[in-house]
């Protein structure tokens, strides 16, 4: 798979001819609407023939697997499909292999070296009998290149029959899915949720369910319900013996404590409570994790911060997620929502006090569309990636990259005559987010959040990383 911008007077008949793609398998991985509207500075992706399948109406994956000439378990196990029946079009599936021709002069050595494949492993793959006797014309199978294995989690707040189809159809890209939320309240008891659906297309996937647990009352994450809580051990158990009832009765996997806005004088009662709560998940198999506010050090300062204990919290739990992102929020002036300068400031902290395979960077699935000149009071619009692409085309504006920040962005005029800034993310800024997860050799990636239409997503995923499933 390759990402392609969209430069001025291209077509995607043109950009098919030159990468030698099939238009058609462009147009289904991109969910193009119209493949007529391009918008210059739009990212793309590339299927490569003899790599990449995208997934066309008809298709069943018995008949990929014989046209590719693999069989259905490696083309299953390639894709962390769990059902064979469970594809989708437009669904982008990594082959297991790819095909060389021999051509005049070849040796099994040197295309081994040119592929990085040991001679016994093209061997025993190709069958060959005398592998010093090459044909020209012959075609080898060459094995893909090998994958890192990494865990994603999706948070997701849509608890309804959109919800749980957006988990059937992307569910074979997740580790983890944390449905969002449920509530401490002041007696140690859950709010509720009917998210029944959701769990239930997350074990058609494989996937491993993680309750999230916030503070939330009112709209808004509560400082004085977190203190009322982690001040007071007998809550603390009351809490754990309904988290523990719940996590059985509906089949949950783990637990994810997301406590924000916590008072600094709480953060030892912060840190008790998640060792009570390891202390209990543990013996009965649970996960346990907890998502904390973007730090680059430890005396950082504000009530998002102080609390967020991150060697205690490493030493704890079994991953962290960092929520690395919301540099450009709602209220505030507009800014890439997760530049990537500021996430690896935080992962450079972050990994010199938890280990590195317990952390799970945060990377957000949306944009936001400011109105500009900005003024202090008012509030972003939130945006689907595809929606900002969509909003670009009905303006007439190109599309710029910031390459500090490493994201996509631009500025309209609407209507009325007033002046939007819009800033979301592309084929390009996630798979360096991906490649900053590569490079820390941190655990993975959790995604905030699903519903947000950005089908360039989980090809460039896909292409990264082969996601661990638990």
């Amino acid at each position: 798979m390759k990402i392609h911008v969209i430069k001025s007077g291209e077509s995607l008949w043109r950009i098919a001819a030159q990468y030698g793609s099939d238009l058609n398998q462009i147009i289904l991985v991109n969910q193009f609407k119209d493949p007529s509207v391009l918008v210059v500075g739009q990212s793309i992706v590339i299927p490569e023939p003899g790599s990449d399948y995208v997934v066309e109406a008809g298709d069943t994956l018995g008949k990929i697997a014989f046209q590719s000439g693999v069989s259905v378990e490696e083309l299953a196990h390639a894709n962390n499909i769990t059902d064979p029946t469970l594809i989708h079009v437009g669904e982008l599936l990594k082959l297991p292999y790819s095909t060389y021709t021999v051509q005049a002069g070849d040796t099994l050595w040197a295309i081994g070296e040119r592929f990085n494949v040991s001679v016994n492993n093209l061997i025993q793959l190709n069958h060959l009998t005398n592998p010093s006797q090459l044909t020209v014309g012959q075609d080898l199978r060459i094995p893909q290149k090998p994958r890192p294995i990494k865990e994603v989690n999706a948070y997701t707040t849509a608890i309804n029959e959109r919800g749980r189809d957006e988990v059937l159809l992307l569910g074979n890209n997740f580790t983890y899915l944390s449905p969002f939320m449920y509530s401490v309240k002041e007696d140690g008891s859950l709010t509720s949720m009917q998210e029944e659906a959701l769990l239930n297309a997350a074990k058609v996937n494989d996937v491993a369910p993680l309750l999230a647990l916030t503070n939330f009352r009112n709209n808004n994450f509560d400082s004085d319900l977190a203190a009322t809580i982690l001040g007071n051990p007998t809550l603390q158990n009351t809490l754990i013996n309904n988290l523990l009832q719940t996590m059985r009765a509906k089949g949950y996997r783990g637990l994810n404590i997301d406590f924000e806005y916590v008072y600094p004088e709480d953060q030892k009662n912060y840190n008790d409570f998640l060792r009570r709560l390891a202390a209990r998940l543990r013996p009965e198999g649970f996960l346990l994790s907890t998502a904390v506010a973007p730090k680059e050090s430890g005396d950082q300062q504000g009530l998002l911060y102080e609390a967020h204990d991150y060697a205690a919290h490493g030493e704890i739990v079994d991953f962290v997620i960092i929520m690395t992102y919301e540099w450009g929020w709602a209220g505030g002036r507009p800014w890439a929502i997760a530049p990537i300068n500021k996430v690896r400031d935080v992962l450079d902290y972050a990994v010199t006090v938890i280990p590195r395979q317990k952390i799970m960077m945060g990377a957000p699935l949306y944009g936001r569309d400011w109105k500009v000149p900005w003024q202090e009071g008012t509030f972003a619009r939130t945006v689907s990636p595809e929606g900002a692409v969509d909003l670009a085309a009905r303006n007439g504006v190109s599309i710029q990259y910031n390459d500090t920040y490493q994201s996509p962005f631009f500025r309209y005029t609407d209507n009325t005559g007033q002046e939007h800034e819009v800033w979301f993310e592309d084929a390009r800024s996630m798979q360096v987010k991906y490649e900053t997860v590569k490079k820390y050799g941190i655990r993975g990636v959790s995604y905030w959040v699903l519903g947000n239409d950005f089908p360039q997503n989980w090809p460039v995923l896909k292409n990264e990383f082969k996601v661990r499933k638990v």
